[in-house]
């Protein structure tokens, strides 16, 4: 700093102001020059370039919805940009295909788009007849029917078979009495899987007023059982307790009833 000191004739010190006003103008410039820069900046940020198109889309689908699919599903293209893109509206349309359970979007500011899917994965497979042939329709557990199950690529390979439900159709619901059994089915394909492996098929049956009833067919044994609309894994090992007291009786009920909560069942006299 070029700051001039001097005595004057008392013996008081004196500063050079014009020293001083050269510093106070250098410190305004380079104020000035730094608002000018932080202005461009905020304009380019805020003003510019939320309106270019995106640099980055993220999408994370799956088969058989590929990434061209979804963003013509999203309506996003070369031009779409973070100003242009209601990512709730596009979240809505995406989670309305019926392949899809979730989907969410995100855009972050200022050039960068997310999107994330879910698919329905099965609970059950429900035989339907379709066209005088009998196809299996995949459901979900949220019991929505999304898909004709294709038995040769695997995909139906240990699901539960549910029948009795007529004509299935794609994108119908399952009585919603019925939802907490599919959803149980979910839960024990992972947490008992070898309990829904000892049922061939459970059938539903509709009560002569009102509500439902389920009929389980079990791989291992002729005897039926007839329960309530519900299903648990405490429920199924104790039918599976019940079934192998029978095993090697050669009286064997034909049907044993569940629906009270007690195995209730009658055997014919032999004449």
């Amino acid at each position: 700093m070029n700051t001039d000191y001097y005595y004057n004739a008392s013996g008081e010190i004196n500063i050079n102001k014009k020293s001083t006003g050269k510093v106070e103008k250098s410190v305004k410039r380079l104020l000035i020059v730094a608002a000018v820069i932080l202005a461009a900046q905020l304009v380019w940020l805020f003003g510019i370039s939320p309106f270019i198109p995106y640099s980055t889309v993220e999408v994370h689908g799956f088969s058989p919805l590929n990434r061209a699919e979804i963003l013509s599903l999203a309506g996003i293209d070369e031009n779409s940009s973070f100003f242009s893109t209601n990512a709730r509206e596009i979240q809505n349309v995406l989670s309305s295909h019926i392949l899809v359970e979730s989907a969410l979007v995100m855009k972050r500011f200022p050039d960068r788009l997310s999107i994330f899917l879910n698919p329905r994965t099965a609970s059950a497979l429900v035989l339907s007849n379709i066209n005088s042939k009998q196809v299996p329709v995949l459901l979900d557990r949220h019991g929505v029917f999304y898909k004709i199950g294709d038995t040769s690529s695997g995909e139906t390979v240990n699901l539960p078979v549910i029948s009795g439900i007529e004509n299935p159709q794609i994108g119908m619901r399952f009585p919603s009495a019925l939802v907490p059994l599919v959803e149980n089915l979910s839960y024990m394909a992972i947490a008992a899987p070898e309990l829904l492996s000892a049922i061939s098929e459970i059938r539903i049956e509709q009560k002569t007023w009102d509500g439902y009833e389920l009929v389980l067919y079990p791989v291992h044994s002729s005897i039926r059982v007839r329960t309530e609309n519900n299903l648990t894994e405490d429920t199924i090992r104790y039918i599976m307790l019940m079934l192998n007291i029978f095993e090697d009786d050669i009286q064997k009920p034909h049907e044993i009833d569940f629906r009270s909560g007690m195995g209730t069942y009658k055997i014919k006299e032999q004449s």
